[in-house]
């Protein structure tokens, strides 16, 4: 008992009251502290919000992104403006925020490249990018920016979103309240339109994001229209052949079955890697992923010597169970690259240093697919698989439909893209028309052009036509080139002023993807050279208009 008459008694009671109200105050300023860096941002997507039986527009997006762009943690650019006028937003998140990509030379961080929404139909990949941008500013994933910046789209074809419908994708399981569609603002598919750059979304990706960020690892977010499983997230990586073979086997066989096993164990996701039956009757004769060029823009990045991977989340599984399954991949990739950063960093460098070697000097071995084929990877695939039916007197993709007949198979996986007709890699190429639209493109994916810096007779193989057919019905509006033609060495003059383009570059393969004149993607195929080819009057073909130097030659340009 304290004598409360006692003078030193009750001095010591106040000093231990006060002592006592001090570390309380203190106690409540940390928790209070904590709770503000650890759960700022009390915002939902509009999936949320709506229990998963709406998707949000492009100003629901906005708003979203406002209230998380006080954060010191991220900054907010616009990366391309929308045939329809729309500013589309890159969220940038970083710890610490770095002023500009021009100070990543030195930074030990790895730079991740998620978008979403490329078909606007396909929406859980909005909701899950716009949820993990909060998550992570809210520090739910600890540390995870200390090795990692991050660039997050949710929204890549704005234009395309706000056309929500409810008779859109009838066949997609929610949500109810109707999506958008497939194409944007110009009636164009943009996963179609990596290579020839004709819709501001994809020049602003291409421009605005690769060639400024150089983002180690791609993240494009679909949904599937394909076979019957019960796996609610699919998932793969970049294919093309004239990829850097080492990356496409470094995905194969370590990164992307890690990324499978954490999202399975750790998030507790079914998923299997992404395709389609090659006969759902039958399907024993296996598993293969089909869209392999350049045109869709996961190869697009593989051709770049980058990280690429498509997310494809299944069309029949619910809308809540496609958002959850998304973000839990997006998390495991993120997860990964961050704790492999500088293990793919280094392989980057090493296959930007083999494109750049082998156009310096090409040996009689380098050479380009212009033909090749899908073969089974080394490991066959398991797919928790529904048997199909047909429906009587159906036609096309609609024929079939799922059965309530579950069957577990393994079968071979059709992923590995390996030629089956090549043309010799080249030193150079000369182009001898100045058209503004080739040399724009070229431009815009960042290759370099020079031009020669006076008359010059060169040693070339130029390319004769045999043949020109347009294909016989429209694509992206274009009637695509069918080409037969063949190869004529000789000597040729080029003038002062004439293109000059060195395959010694990191963007090597895409500058011969882009020229090749069998190209399966090039832009003879998709009528960039198209006033140049034939004469006003008369029958025949001019030569095409691009010629490959060969050997390594001294080419004097300015």
């Amino acid at each position: 008992m304290i004598n409360i008459h006692d003078k030193t008694n009750c001095q010591r009671f106040n000093n231990s009251q006060n002592y006592q109200h001090m570390k309380l105050i203190l106690s409540l300023f940390f928790v209070l502290l904590f709770l503000g860096a650890s759960a700022q941002y009390d915002v939902k997507t509009v999936a949320e919000s709506s229990d998963y039986t709406s998707t949000s527009t492009y100003k629901d997006v906005m708003r979203f992104i406002s209230v998380l762009e006080d954060s010191p943690l991220m900054r907010v650019d616009t990366f391309a403006v929308t045939a329809e006028g729309k500013k589309l937003p890159l969220l940038i998140l970083a710890d610490p925020l770095p002023a500009g990509p021009s100070g990543l030379k030195d930074d030990g961080r790895i730079v991740v490249y998620i978008q979403a929404n490329i078909h606007a139909g396909e929406v859980e990949g909005k909701a899950a990018v716009q949820m993990l941008a909060r998550d992570i500013l809210n520090n739910e994933y600890p540390g995870l920016l200390d090795d990692v910046i991050l660039l997050l789209v949710p929204i890549l074809n704005a234009d395309g979103n706000d056309k929500i419908d409810v008779r859109h994708r009838t066949n997609q399981n929610g949500p109810v309240n109707g999506v958008g569609v497939r194409y944007n603002g110009q009636h164009l598919d943009l996963n179609r339109d990596a290579l020839k750059l004709e819709t501001p979304e994809i020049r602003g990706v291409v421009t605005n994001i690769l060639n400024v960020w150089d983002p180690a690892v791609t993240v494009d977010c679909h949904t599937t229209n394909g076979s019957y499983h019960e796996e609610p997230v699919t998932f793969t990586w970049m294919m093309n052949p004239n990829g850097d073979r080492a990356l496409i086997n470094y995905m194969r066989d370590e990164m992307m079955p890690e990324v499978s096993k954490t999202l399975q164990n750790k998030y507790k996701v079914d998923n299997v890697f992404y395709g389609e039956f090659l006969d759902r009757m039958q399907m024993e004769k296996g598993w293969t992923m089909y869209a392999s060029e350049p045109r869709f823009l996961v190869n697009y990045v593989g051709i770049r010597n980058r990280l690429a991977i498509l997310n494809e989340n299944y069309v029949y599984a619910d809308f809540q169970t496609r958002v959850n399954g998304s973000y839990h991949l997006l998390v495991s990739i993120v997860e990964y690259a961050a704790a492999h950063g500088k293990e793919i960093k280094k392989m980057l460098e090493k296959a930007d240093k083999l494109t750049v070697s082998r156009g310096l000097d090409p040996a009689v071995t380098d050479s380009f697919a212009i033909a090749y084929k899908g073969v089974p990877t080394p490991e066959p695939i398991t797919i928790k698989a529904y048997e199909t039916d047909t429906i009587p007197g159906a036609a096309g993709y609609w024929r079939y439909k799922r059965s309530d007949r579950k069957r577990t198979v393994t079968v071979p996986y059709f992923a590995d893209y390996i030629p089956t007709k090549s043309v010799k890699f080249p030193y150079a190429y000369l182009i001898t028309v100045p058209d503004e639209k080739v040399l724009e493109a070229l431009k815009e994916h960042g290759v370099q052009v020079e031009h020669l810096a006076g008359d010059v007779t060169l040693e070339v193989e130029g390319f004769e036509f045999d043949e020109i057919k347009p294909a016989p019905r429209l694509f992206q509006g274009h009637y695509l080139n069918r080409i037969t033609g063949h190869a004529v060495p000789g000597t040729k003059e080029f003038r002062k002023n004439t293109v000059v383009i060195r395959t010694a570059q990191p963007l090597g393969n895409v500058i011969a993807y882009l020229l090749e004149p069998l190209s399966d993607d090039g832009m003879l195929k998709w009528n960039f050279f198209d006033r140049y080819l034939v004469p006003q009057w008369g029958r025949g073909y001019y030569p095409y208009p691009v010629y490959k130097v060969l050997e390594k030659t001294r080419i004097p340009t300015e």
